[in-house]
Protein backbone atom coordinates (compact mmCIF):
# COMPACT_ATOMS: atom_id res chain seq x y z
CA UNK A 1 0.00 0.00 0.00
CA UNK A 2 2.67 2.28 0.93
CA UNK A 3 4.20 1.67 -2.26
CA UNK A 4 1.16 2.54 -4.21
CA UNK A 5 0.85 5.67 -2.47
CA UNK A 6 4.60 6.75 -3.30
CA UNK A 7 3.96 6.09 -6.71
CA UNK A 8 0.47 8.00 -6.69
CA UNK A 9 2.45 11.00 -5.75
CA UNK A 10 5.09 10.57 -7.62
CA UNK A 11 2.51 10.28 -10.79
CA UNK A 12 0.75 13.68 -9.52
CA UNK A 13 4.00 15.76 -8.94
CA UNK A 14 5.11 14.61 -12.42
CA UNK A 15 1.86 15.80 -13.84
CA UNK A 16 1.68 19.11 -12.51
CA UNK A 17 5.71 19.48 -13.20
CA UNK A 18 4.35 19.33 -17.04
CA UNK A 19 0.94 21.40 -16.54
CA UNK A 20 3.27 24.07 -14.86
CA UNK A 21 5.49 23.86 -17.71
CA UNK A 22 3.37 24.34 -20.52
CA UNK A 23 1.52 27.59 -18.16
CA UNK A 24 4.63 29.41 -17.51
CA UNK A 25 5.80 31.63 -19.84
CA UNK A 26 8.84 31.72 -21.61
CA UNK A 27 11.18 34.52 -19.66
CA UNK A 28 14.75 33.81 -22.28
CA UNK A 29 16.96 36.47 -22.14
CA UNK A 30 16.80 38.33 -25.07
CA UNK A 31 12.62 38.82 -24.26
CA UNK A 32 13.16 42.30 -22.94
CA UNK A 33 10.64 44.61 -21.30
CA UNK A 34 11.94 47.48 -22.78
CA UNK A 35 13.86 48.71 -25.85
CA UNK A 36 17.82 49.52 -25.67
CA UNK A 37 19.07 52.34 -27.42
CA UNK A 38 22.52 51.57 -27.62
CA UNK A 39 25.52 50.28 -24.77
CA UNK A 40 28.14 51.21 -22.54
CA UNK A 41 30.60 48.26 -21.98
CA UNK A 42 32.34 47.90 -18.51
CA UNK A 43 35.04 45.99 -17.46
CA UNK A 44 33.50 46.28 -13.47
CA UNK A 45 30.48 44.16 -14.65
CA UNK A 46 31.91 41.00 -15.40
CA UNK A 47 32.87 38.63 -12.57
CA UNK A 48 36.22 36.46 -13.30
CA UNK A 49 37.92 34.11 -11.40
CA UNK A 50 40.44 36.18 -8.61
CA UNK A 51 43.91 36.52 -9.90
CA UNK A 52 42.09 37.91 -13.82
CA UNK A 53 41.15 41.20 -15.43
CA UNK A 54 39.25 42.65 -18.23
CA UNK A 55 39.36 44.89 -20.79
CA UNK A 56 37.41 46.40 -23.81
CA UNK A 57 39.89 45.94 -27.04
CA UNK A 58 37.27 47.47 -29.77
CA UNK A 59 33.42 48.39 -29.70
CA UNK A 60 30.84 50.10 -31.38
CA UNK A 61 31.28 46.56 -34.02
CA UNK A 62 28.29 45.24 -36.20
CA UNK A 63 27.54 41.60 -35.56
CA UNK A 64 31.21 40.52 -34.77
CA UNK A 65 31.97 36.84 -34.53
CA UNK A 66 35.10 35.89 -34.78
CA UNK A 67 39.03 36.96 -33.74
CA UNK A 68 42.74 35.75 -35.21
CA UNK A 69 45.85 37.14 -35.39
CA UNK A 70 48.05 37.75 -38.07
CA UNK A 71 51.72 36.44 -38.13
CA UNK A 72 52.95 40.09 -36.32
CA UNK A 73 50.41 38.96 -33.27
CA UNK A 74 47.97 41.76 -34.45
CA UNK A 75 44.41 41.00 -33.80
CA UNK A 76 41.78 41.17 -36.27
CA UNK A 77 37.98 40.63 -36.03
CA UNK A 78 34.93 39.83 -38.64
CA UNK A 79 31.53 41.37 -38.73
CA UNK A 80 29.24 38.87 -40.51
CA UNK A 81 27.41 41.03 -42.63
CA UNK A 82 24.52 38.97 -41.40
CA UNK A 83 21.96 38.24 -38.51
CA UNK A 84 18.67 36.33 -37.49
CA UNK A 85 16.14 38.61 -38.68
CA UNK A 86 17.23 38.72 -41.73
CA UNK A 87 19.58 41.31 -41.73
CA UNK A 88 22.31 41.52 -44.47
CA UNK A 89 24.92 43.73 -44.35
CA UNK A 90 28.48 43.75 -45.98
CA UNK A 91 30.62 41.65 -44.12
CA UNK A 92 34.44 43.00 -43.35
CA UNK A 93 37.75 42.11 -42.12
CA UNK A 94 39.67 44.80 -39.60
CA UNK A 95 42.34 45.23 -38.09
CA UNK A 96 42.26 46.17 -34.48
CA UNK A 97 44.83 48.94 -33.70
CA UNK A 98 46.71 49.50 -30.06
CA UNK A 99 43.89 52.69 -29.55
CA UNK A 100 40.63 50.19 -30.38
CA UNK A 101 40.48 51.69 -33.76
CA UNK A 102 39.45 49.33 -36.72
CA UNK A 103 41.23 49.06 -40.45
CA UNK A 104 39.57 47.30 -43.19
CA UNK A 105 41.63 44.96 -44.80
CA UNK A 106 38.81 43.12 -47.09
CA UNK A 107 35.42 43.77 -47.67
CA UNK A 108 32.80 40.81 -48.81
CA UNK A 109 29.88 40.24 -50.72
CA UNK A 110 26.60 40.44 -49.18
CA UNK A 111 26.68 36.37 -48.46
CA UNK A 112 27.39 36.13 -44.71
CA UNK A 113 27.27 35.35 -41.60
CA UNK A 114 30.90 35.50 -41.47
CA UNK A 115 30.84 32.59 -38.70
CA UNK A 116 34.80 32.04 -37.77
CA UNK A 117 38.04 32.88 -39.03
CA UNK A 118 41.53 31.57 -38.49
CA UNK A 119 45.33 32.55 -39.91
CA UNK A 120 47.69 30.54 -40.69
CA UNK A 121 51.59 30.63 -42.96
CA UNK A 122 50.40 34.12 -44.03
CA UNK A 123 46.62 33.91 -44.91
CA UNK A 124 43.30 34.30 -43.00
CA UNK A 125 40.68 31.75 -43.58
CA UNK A 126 36.83 32.84 -43.15
CA UNK A 127 34.18 30.71 -42.89
CA UNK A 128 31.32 32.37 -45.17
CA UNK A 129 28.10 31.55 -43.97
CA UNK A 130 26.14 31.78 -47.55
CA UNK A 131 22.51 32.58 -46.46
CA UNK A 132 21.90 33.98 -50.05
CA UNK A 133 24.42 32.05 -52.47
CA UNK A 134 25.58 29.36 -50.08
CA UNK A 135 28.48 28.73 -48.14
CA UNK A 136 32.32 29.50 -49.14
CA UNK A 137 35.44 29.10 -47.78
CA UNK A 138 37.72 31.79 -48.53
CA UNK A 139 42.15 32.34 -48.26
CA UNK A 140 42.40 36.38 -47.45
CA UNK A 141 46.05 37.58 -47.73
CA UNK A 142 47.43 40.18 -45.05
CA UNK A 143 47.13 42.82 -47.87
CA UNK A 144 43.27 42.16 -48.25
CA UNK A 145 42.94 40.21 -51.84
CA UNK A 146 40.91 37.14 -51.71
CA UNK A 147 40.62 33.41 -53.31
CA UNK A 148 37.45 31.07 -52.52
CA UNK A 149 39.02 28.05 -52.12
CA UNK A 150 35.45 26.14 -52.09
CA UNK A 151 32.25 27.24 -52.97
CA UNK A 152 28.64 26.57 -53.22
CA UNK A 153 28.47 24.79 -49.78
CA UNK A 154 24.40 23.94 -48.43
CA UNK A 155 24.36 27.03 -46.16
CA UNK A 156 20.70 28.49 -47.71
CA UNK A 157 18.48 27.34 -44.46
CA UNK A 158 18.56 27.53 -40.56
CA UNK A 159 22.58 26.68 -40.15
CA UNK A 160 25.66 28.05 -42.13
CA UNK A 161 29.34 27.45 -42.86
CA UNK A 162 31.24 27.54 -39.98
CA UNK A 163 34.87 27.44 -38.09
CA UNK A 164 37.43 27.14 -39.40
CA UNK A 165 40.72 25.33 -38.31
CA UNK A 166 43.81 24.26 -40.27
CA UNK A 167 45.60 20.97 -40.01
CA UNK A 168 47.91 19.08 -41.57
CA UNK A 169 47.47 21.33 -45.16
CA UNK A 170 43.46 21.26 -44.73
CA UNK A 171 41.30 23.54 -43.57
CA UNK A 172 38.53 21.93 -41.52
CA UNK A 173 35.01 23.57 -41.34
CA UNK A 174 31.76 23.03 -40.01
CA UNK A 175 28.78 23.19 -41.75
CA UNK A 176 25.26 23.04 -40.57
CA UNK A 177 21.80 21.11 -41.35
CA UNK A 178 19.15 23.10 -43.16
CA UNK A 179 16.83 22.58 -40.52
CA UNK A 180 16.00 21.71 -36.90
CA UNK A 181 15.27 18.04 -37.38
CA UNK A 182 15.78 16.93 -40.74
CA UNK A 183 11.85 18.15 -41.86
CA UNK A 184 11.25 21.76 -43.82
CA UNK A 185 8.16 23.31 -42.22
CA UNK A 186 6.41 26.61 -41.10
CA UNK A 187 9.46 27.59 -38.81
CA UNK A 188 12.02 28.24 -41.29
CA UNK A 189 9.67 30.32 -43.30
CA UNK A 190 9.32 32.23 -40.38
CA UNK A 191 13.67 32.46 -40.45
CA UNK A 192 13.35 33.74 -43.90
CA UNK A 193 14.67 31.17 -46.54
CA UNK A 194 11.87 28.96 -47.29
CA UNK A 195 10.16 31.57 -49.49
CA UNK A 196 13.69 32.20 -51.45
CA UNK A 197 14.27 28.48 -51.52
CA UNK A 198 11.60 26.57 -52.00
CA UNK A 199 13.41 23.24 -53.00
CA UNK A 200 15.86 23.36 -49.88
CA UNK A 201 16.41 20.68 -47.69
CA UNK A 202 18.73 19.01 -45.50
CA UNK A 203 21.24 16.69 -47.84
CA UNK A 204 22.47 13.41 -46.14
CA UNK A 205 26.62 12.81 -46.39
CA UNK A 206 26.31 9.49 -47.40
CA UNK A 207 22.92 7.16 -48.81
CA UNK A 208 20.62 6.56 -45.93
CA UNK A 209 17.59 4.66 -45.84
CA UNK A 210 14.29 6.56 -44.00
CA UNK A 211 11.04 5.39 -42.55
CA UNK A 212 7.64 6.57 -44.42
CA UNK A 213 7.35 9.62 -41.07
CA UNK A 214 5.63 12.70 -42.71
CA UNK A 215 4.62 15.93 -41.22
CA UNK A 216 1.47 17.45 -41.72
CA UNK A 217 1.38 21.58 -41.79
CA UNK A 218 -0.11 24.41 -43.17
CA UNK A 219 1.04 25.35 -46.84
CA UNK A 220 3.10 28.53 -46.17
CA UNK A 221 3.78 28.96 -49.79
CA UNK A 222 0.06 29.26 -50.84
CA UNK A 223 -2.65 31.85 -50.03
CA UNK A 224 -5.21 29.40 -49.62
CA UNK A 225 -6.32 29.27 -45.90
CA UNK A 226 -6.80 25.64 -45.83
CA UNK A 227 -4.09 23.95 -47.93
CA UNK A 228 -2.04 21.95 -46.30
CA UNK A 229 1.77 20.91 -47.13
CA UNK A 230 2.79 16.96 -46.20
CA UNK A 231 6.88 16.69 -46.01
CA UNK A 232 9.00 14.09 -45.31
CA UNK A 233 12.62 14.05 -44.37
CA UNK A 234 15.36 14.95 -46.07
CA UNK A 235 12.67 16.21 -48.59
CA UNK A 236 12.20 19.37 -50.03
CA UNK A 237 8.47 20.75 -48.82
CA UNK A 238 5.71 19.70 -49.42
CA UNK A 239 7.42 16.53 -50.64
CA UNK A 240 6.24 13.43 -49.06
CA UNK A 241 8.67 9.57 -48.36
CA UNK A 242 7.45 5.85 -48.37
CA UNK A 243 8.71 3.67 -46.01
CA UNK A 244 12.46 2.22 -46.85
CA UNK A 245 13.26 4.73 -49.19
CA UNK A 246 16.73 5.38 -50.10
CA UNK A 247 17.37 8.95 -49.92
CA UNK A 248 20.69 9.88 -51.74
CA UNK A 249 23.97 11.07 -49.85
CA UNK A 250 25.96 13.84 -51.33
CA UNK A 251 29.11 15.88 -50.79
CA UNK A 252 29.37 18.55 -49.60
CA UNK A 253 26.63 17.71 -46.83
CA UNK A 254 25.04 18.91 -44.05
CA UNK A 255 25.15 18.68 -40.22
CA UNK A 256 28.57 17.83 -40.94
CA UNK A 257 32.51 18.49 -40.52
CA UNK A 258 34.50 18.76 -43.67
CA UNK A 259 38.08 19.96 -45.12
CA UNK A 260 39.38 21.49 -48.15
CA UNK A 261 43.11 21.50 -49.60
CA UNK A 262 44.50 24.57 -48.23
CA UNK A 263 45.36 25.40 -51.95
CA UNK A 264 41.52 24.80 -53.15
CA UNK A 265 39.56 21.78 -54.60
CA UNK A 266 36.85 19.53 -53.55
CA UNK A 267 35.07 19.32 -50.49
CA UNK A 268 35.92 15.72 -48.99
CA UNK A 269 33.66 14.44 -45.35
CA UNK A 270 36.02 13.89 -41.94
CA UNK A 271 32.70 13.37 -39.87
CA UNK A 272 28.59 13.99 -39.46
CA UNK A 273 25.78 13.50 -37.63
CA UNK A 274 26.35 16.70 -35.99
CA UNK A 275 23.28 19.48 -36.18
CA UNK A 276 25.47 22.63 -36.11
CA UNK A 277 29.11 22.07 -35.58
CA UNK A 278 29.93 25.48 -34.76
CA UNK A 279 33.65 25.95 -33.24
CA UNK A 280 35.99 24.28 -34.32
CA UNK A 281 39.49 23.96 -32.36
CA UNK A 282 42.55 21.72 -32.30
CA UNK A 283 43.82 21.02 -28.87
CA UNK A 284 47.80 21.00 -27.77
CA UNK A 285 48.19 17.31 -29.91
CA UNK A 286 46.64 18.42 -32.72
CA UNK A 287 42.97 16.54 -31.83
CA UNK A 288 39.86 18.17 -33.72
CA UNK A 289 36.63 19.39 -30.75
CA UNK A 290 33.67 20.56 -32.36
CA UNK A 291 30.57 22.43 -30.60
CA UNK A 292 27.55 21.19 -31.32
CA UNK A 293 24.00 23.68 -31.11
CA UNK A 294 21.27 20.94 -30.70
CA UNK A 295 17.81 20.37 -31.25
CA UNK A 296 15.26 23.27 -30.90
CA UNK A 297 11.54 22.84 -29.27
CA UNK A 298 10.43 24.03 -32.86
CA UNK A 299 8.57 23.01 -36.38
CA UNK A 300 7.75 19.53 -37.42
CA UNK A 301 10.08 17.69 -35.40
CA UNK A 302 10.35 19.78 -32.10
CA UNK A 303 12.86 18.20 -29.54
CA UNK A 304 12.74 19.23 -25.63
CA UNK A 305 15.47 19.21 -23.44
CA UNK A 306 18.46 18.37 -25.21
CA UNK A 307 22.21 20.53 -23.84
CA UNK A 308 24.45 21.79 -26.89
CA UNK A 309 27.37 19.76 -26.78
CA UNK A 310 30.89 19.38 -27.40
CA UNK A 311 32.25 16.43 -29.20
CA UNK A 312 35.96 15.15 -30.43
CA UNK A 313 35.72 14.53 -33.83
CA UNK A 314 36.83 11.01 -35.04
CA UNK A 315 37.03 10.48 -38.86
CA UNK A 316 34.81 8.91 -40.24
CA UNK A 317 32.37 8.78 -37.24
CA UNK A 318 28.53 9.37 -37.45
CA UNK A 319 26.99 11.21 -34.61
CA UNK A 320 23.47 10.98 -34.21
CA UNK A 321 21.48 13.74 -35.93
CA UNK A 322 18.76 13.83 -36.36
CA UNK A 323 17.97 10.94 -34.35
CA UNK A 324 20.37 10.78 -30.94
CA UNK A 325 21.38 13.51 -28.62
CA UNK A 326 24.61 12.03 -27.23
CA UNK A 327 24.30 8.47 -27.93
CA UNK A 328 20.38 8.94 -26.60
CA UNK A 329 17.46 8.13 -29.21
CA UNK A 330 15.38 11.65 -29.55
CA UNK A 331 12.30 9.17 -29.39
CA UNK A 332 13.07 8.45 -26.23
CA UNK A 333 13.19 11.49 -24.47
CA UNK A 334 10.26 13.06 -22.39
CA UNK A 335 8.31 16.25 -23.77
CA UNK A 336 5.85 17.84 -21.16
CA UNK A 337 2.49 17.80 -22.89
CA UNK A 338 3.40 16.72 -26.46
CA UNK A 339 4.51 13.43 -28.31
CA UNK A 340 7.79 12.80 -28.72
CA UNK A 341 9.57 12.91 -32.05
CA UNK A 342 9.71 9.81 -34.03
CA UNK A 343 12.16 7.51 -35.35
CA UNK A 344 13.60 9.03 -38.87
CA UNK A 345 16.15 6.91 -40.33
CA UNK A 346 15.57 3.08 -40.77
CA UNK A 347 18.77 2.19 -40.19
CA UNK A 348 21.89 4.16 -38.21
CA UNK A 349 24.72 4.80 -40.30
CA UNK A 350 27.09 4.01 -37.19
CA UNK A 351 26.92 4.11 -33.82
CA UNK A 352 26.39 7.13 -32.26
CA UNK A 353 29.22 8.40 -29.60
CA UNK A 354 28.54 9.94 -26.13
CA UNK A 355 29.65 13.72 -25.90
CA UNK A 356 32.40 14.71 -24.26
CA UNK A 357 30.64 17.77 -22.23
CA UNK A 358 26.87 18.94 -22.13
CA UNK A 359 25.96 22.73 -22.02
CA UNK A 360 22.64 24.19 -21.13
CA UNK A 361 19.22 24.06 -23.14
CA UNK A 362 19.26 26.87 -25.71
CA UNK A 363 22.40 27.87 -23.88
CA UNK A 364 24.30 27.99 -27.75
CA UNK A 365 27.79 26.87 -27.10
CA UNK A 366 29.77 28.41 -30.00
CA UNK A 367 33.49 29.48 -30.45
CA UNK A 368 35.88 27.49 -28.36
CA UNK A 369 39.76 27.75 -27.92
CA UNK A 370 42.12 25.41 -25.75
CA UNK A 371 44.25 27.24 -22.92
CA UNK A 372 47.68 26.24 -24.49
CA UNK A 373 49.51 26.26 -21.28
CA UNK A 374 50.26 27.98 -17.60
CA UNK A 375 51.17 31.90 -19.08
CA UNK A 376 47.51 32.31 -18.90
CA UNK A 377 45.91 29.32 -16.71
CA UNK A 378 43.76 25.96 -16.64
CA UNK A 379 46.50 24.13 -19.46
CA UNK A 380 44.26 21.89 -21.85
CA UNK A 381 40.99 22.46 -21.01
CA UNK A 382 38.69 24.35 -23.27
CA UNK A 383 37.07 27.69 -23.13
CA UNK A 384 33.54 28.12 -24.90
CA UNK A 385 31.56 31.06 -25.83
CA UNK A 386 28.03 30.78 -24.91
CA UNK A 387 25.73 33.32 -26.86
CA UNK A 388 22.73 32.84 -25.09
CA UNK A 389 19.32 31.67 -25.76
CA UNK A 390 17.22 32.85 -28.29
CA UNK A 391 13.75 31.97 -26.79
CA UNK A 392 11.27 31.95 -27.49
CA UNK A 393 12.30 31.37 -31.10
CA UNK A 394 14.03 27.84 -30.05
CA UNK A 395 11.19 27.36 -27.62
CA UNK A 396 10.54 28.42 -23.76
CA UNK A 397 13.54 29.41 -21.50
CA UNK A 398 12.37 30.11 -18.17
CA UNK A 399 14.92 31.92 -17.17
CA UNK A 400 18.09 33.72 -19.14
CA UNK A 401 20.10 30.57 -20.41
CA UNK A 402 24.17 31.22 -21.45
CA UNK A 403 25.37 34.51 -22.07
CA UNK A 404 28.80 33.85 -20.50
CA UNK A 405 31.97 32.24 -21.00
CA UNK A 406 32.55 28.92 -19.32
CA UNK A 407 35.72 26.01 -19.38
CA UNK A 408 35.83 22.34 -20.12
CA UNK A 409 37.72 19.86 -19.05
CA UNK A 410 37.44 17.61 -21.77
CA UNK A 411 38.77 14.38 -19.70
CA UNK A 412 36.34 14.79 -17.34
CA UNK A 413 33.49 16.65 -18.72
CA UNK A 414 33.04 19.14 -16.06
CA UNK A 415 31.32 22.77 -17.24
CA UNK A 416 32.31 25.44 -15.25
CA UNK A 417 31.80 29.02 -15.52
CA UNK A 418 34.53 31.63 -16.21
CA UNK A 419 33.29 35.02 -17.50
CA UNK A 420 29.79 35.71 -16.69
CA UNK A 421 27.99 39.14 -15.80
CA UNK A 422 28.06 40.34 -11.85
CA UNK A 423 24.63 39.79 -10.81
CA UNK A 424 23.22 37.73 -8.27
CA UNK A 425 20.75 36.82 -11.55
CA UNK A 426 21.85 35.11 -14.84
CA UNK A 427 21.75 36.67 -18.34
CA UNK A 428 22.74 39.56 -20.78
CA UNK A 429 23.92 42.77 -19.90
CA UNK A 430 20.92 44.54 -21.57
CA UNK A 431 18.26 42.08 -19.50
CA UNK A 432 20.78 43.13 -16.26
CA UNK A 433 20.50 46.86 -17.48
CA UNK A 434 24.65 46.63 -16.73
CA UNK A 435 27.71 46.81 -19.02
CA UNK A 436 29.01 43.49 -19.19
CA UNK A 437 28.90 40.50 -21.35
CA UNK A 438 26.13 40.92 -23.92
CA UNK A 439 26.45 37.58 -26.28
CA UNK A 440 29.64 36.11 -26.67
CA UNK A 441 29.96 33.79 -29.35
CA UNK A 442 33.81 33.31 -29.39
CA UNK A 443 36.91 33.39 -27.80
CA UNK A 444 40.86 33.00 -28.84
CA UNK A 445 44.19 32.99 -27.15
CA UNK A 446 46.61 35.11 -28.51
CA UNK A 447 49.83 33.71 -29.97
CA UNK A 448 51.56 34.16 -26.78
CA UNK A 449 48.83 32.03 -24.72
CA UNK A 450 49.10 34.32 -22.14
CA UNK A 451 45.22 36.74 -23.65
CA UNK A 452 41.95 35.21 -23.89
CA UNK A 453 39.76 37.24 -26.36
CA UNK A 454 36.35 37.30 -26.61
CA UNK A 455 34.29 38.17 -29.01
CA UNK A 456 30.90 40.09 -28.06
CA UNK A 457 28.16 39.71 -30.43
CA UNK A 458 25.75 42.48 -28.93
CA UNK A 459 22.63 43.14 -28.29
CA UNK A 460 20.18 40.93 -30.43
CA UNK A 461 16.60 40.78 -28.37
CA UNK A 462 13.29 38.91 -29.32
CA UNK A 463 9.89 39.73 -30.11
CA UNK A 464 7.06 37.49 -30.28
CA UNK A 465 5.60 39.09 -33.38
CA UNK A 466 8.72 40.24 -35.02
CA UNK A 467 11.18 37.76 -33.93
CA UNK A 468 14.96 38.22 -33.94
CA UNK A 469 15.89 42.42 -33.57
CA UNK A 470 19.84 42.47 -33.77
CA UNK A 471 20.92 46.08 -32.79
CA UNK A 472 24.11 47.30 -35.04
CA UNK A 473 27.19 49.21 -33.72
CA UNK A 474 26.91 47.12 -30.11
CA UNK A 475 29.52 44.42 -30.69
CA UNK A 476 32.63 44.24 -28.44
CA UNK A 477 35.76 42.64 -28.56
CA UNK A 478 37.17 41.91 -24.76
CA UNK A 479 40.81 40.73 -23.59
CA UNK A 480 41.43 38.59 -20.35
CA UNK A 481 44.55 38.06 -18.87
CA UNK A 482 46.09 36.80 -16.14
CA UNK A 483 47.43 39.04 -12.93
CA UNK A 484 49.13 36.73 -10.84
Amino acid sequence: MQYIIRLTTLLVAALLLVGCYGLLPSKGGGQLSYTPQGRTPDPEDVLLPEGYRIEVVADGLTFPTAVAFDGDGTPHVIEAGYSYGEVFLQPKLLRIGADGDTTLVYAGERNGPWNGITFDDGYFYIAEGGQLEGGKILQVSEAGTAEILVENLPSLGDHHTNGPVVRDGYVYFGQGTATNAAVVGTDNAAYGWLHRFTDFHDIPCEDITVRGVNSTTENVLTDEPDDEAVTGPYSPYGETVQDGQVIPGAIPCGGAVLRVPVDGGEAELVAWGFRNPYGLALDADGALYVTDNMYDVRGSRPAWGTGDLLWKVEEGSWYGWPDYYSGIPVASLEFPGKNDPQRILAEDPGAPAEAVAKFGVHASANGLDFSPGAAFGFAGQAFVAEFGDMAPTVGKALAPVGYKVVRVDVKTGVVADFAVNNSPKNGPASWLRSGGLERPVSVSFDPAGDALYVVDFGILTLDDEQGPMPREGTGVVWKITKTR
